[in-house]
């Protein structure tokens, strides 16, 4: 039987005070609505549909790249008019998932025992009980069977007091969807279509509602504004936390890490406060990351240390090198093993070869730089003429002494001395020593010049 995935995003989220859609606020580095794309493209479904609204084109255009089917709620008349629009491109065969675009920790493993107890009976849901269902549609039982779902506005004083809410995420049969959606009403409290009204027309059916309850309670928290948005963050980076410590991962404060993205990590692993993984990142065994760093897109090789508050993007670091404090690593920057880079040494579309060091203070961009060398603190490649770029070359157990400008397109050869103050200018052959500044000069008796008392 195919699956669909219905996701209801059409809402303005005026509560966020933002230009920007609501589904499109961030959570860990993605936005909400990509949550759960992602979600649901782990389920195989055969079509996903998005019903968007308010800032529609901003959230087509995020998601332009997925194979989303896209329909417009013109008028948000309530979540049953929000699924009633997809009617027209909906299948009739199979079922759908329906979720919601702010909810985005919905498991794929809750979906999949959804999915498994709905196809049995053409309907169920996704409960929970809470000690405060204040706010939230009550689900009314009768000898434990579903009968009802009551919005709390239209809820009775003794509907109120039960515990059991709807998270609005359901798994019905799309025949039932075509035949039930038609017949909703705009007869309640807050004069709009409601979806839970499908669960009456299921029981006069004599359909049994299945449900089932979340492993966790935040996968089924919704985003209504910036308090619950940094709520769930937390919620949703704890989470990622504890997985990567059952691994065996040591974070030493999981309330001050942050994963916006995907980590692989080795064995013995230690990571310190507040640092932030984005995008794909991967950690051989033993690394070490100080306090403050910034990792992107980055692999880490075993046995590297890298010192607080280092910054990388897009970089490929070898075995048992030490970086930092204060270094970046930019895209293209390729470290080999036992590399040394150093306190604010910026390192960018550059290969550094075995054991060679880089300590203090240096641009390396657009470079090679060979096994064995030593760049002196303060060196910079002049990779840049204004208009374009060019490489510098520096060859194997070579030294840059401090201070130097290497002014590519340029090549130091292996073994070669480059004299500290230096701008170099053209090629230093193999074992030479090239120096190029002004002669020193002295005056004798020298007046500095004074200051004019008045």
């Amino acid at each position: 039987m195919s699956t669909s995935v219905i996701i209801l995003a059409a809402g303005k989220g005026t509560r966020m005070r933002s230009s920007l859609p609501k589904v499109l606020q961030p959570l860990a580095g993605r936005p909400l609505l990509g949550h759960v794309i992602e979600t649901a493209k782990k389920l195989n479904a055969k079509n996903i549909i998005t019903i968007f609204g308010h800032g529609g084109d901003l959230v087509q255009q995020a998601f332009a790249q997925e194979n989303v089917q896209w329909v417009e709620q013109a008028e948000q008349l309530g979540t049953g008019h929000a699924v009633k629009v997809t009617l027209p491109v909906l299948p009739a065969d199979g079922v759908s998932l329906i979720l919601s675009g702010d909810v985005p920790c919905i498991s794929q493993a809750t979906l999949e025992k959804l999915l498994a107890v709905s196809r049995e009976t053409g309907i169920g849901l996704v409960t929970l009980t809470l000690p405060d269902a204040t706010g939230y549609g009550r689900i009314v039982r009768e000898n434990n069977n579903i009968q009802a779902i009551v919005e709390h506005k239209d809820a009775s004083d003794a509907q109120r007091q039960i515990k059991e809410i709807n998270t609005g995420i359901y798994c019905v049969s799309n025949a039932k969807l075509h035949q039930w959606l038609p017949k909703l009403s705009n007869n309640n409290a807050q004069g709009e279509y409601y979806l839970t009204d499908i669960v009456a027309m299921a029981i006069a059916d004599g359909l049994e509602v299945a449900s089932v309850e979340p492993e966790r309670a935040f996968e089924v928290e919704g985003v209504n504004d910036r308090i619950q948005l940094a709520a769930l963050e937390r919620e949703f980076q704890a989470y990622q936390a504890k997985l990567l410590m059952q691994q065996g991962v040591h974070i030493i404060d999981p309330g001050r890490f942050d994963l916006r993205g995907t980590l692989t990590a080795g064995q013995d692993v230690r990571i310190d406060i507040n640092v932030i993984f984005e995008g794909d990142c991967e950690l051989g065994n033993h690394v070490e990351i100080g306090a403050g760093c910034v990792i992107k897109n980055t692999k880490i090789a075993s046995g590297t240390k890298v010192q607080p508050y280092s910054i990388f993007d897009n970089a490929v670091v070898g075995e048992d090198t030490q970086i930092g404090p204060f270094a970046r690593l930019r895209p293209g920057a390729k470290l080999a093993n036992e590399v040394h880079i150093g306190n604010f040494v910026e390192v960018k579309n550059t290969s550094i070869g075995l054991g060679s060091k880089a300590n203090h203070f240096t641009y390396l961009g657009d470079a090679e730089v060979g096994a064995g060398s030593n760049i002196g603190a303060g060196t910079i490649t002049c990779n840049y003429d204004g208009a374009n770029k060019f490489k510098t070359v520096i060859g194997d157990s070579a030294f840059i002494g401090s201070n130097s400008s290497l002014v590519a397109p340029v090549t130091i050869g292996n073994g070669a001395t480059v004299g500290a103050g230096s701008t170099i200018t053209r090629d230093v052959a193999e074992n030479s020593l090239a120096v190029e500044r002004s002669k020193q000069f002295a005056k004798e008796n020298y007046q500095r010049p004074q200051k004019i008392k008045k």
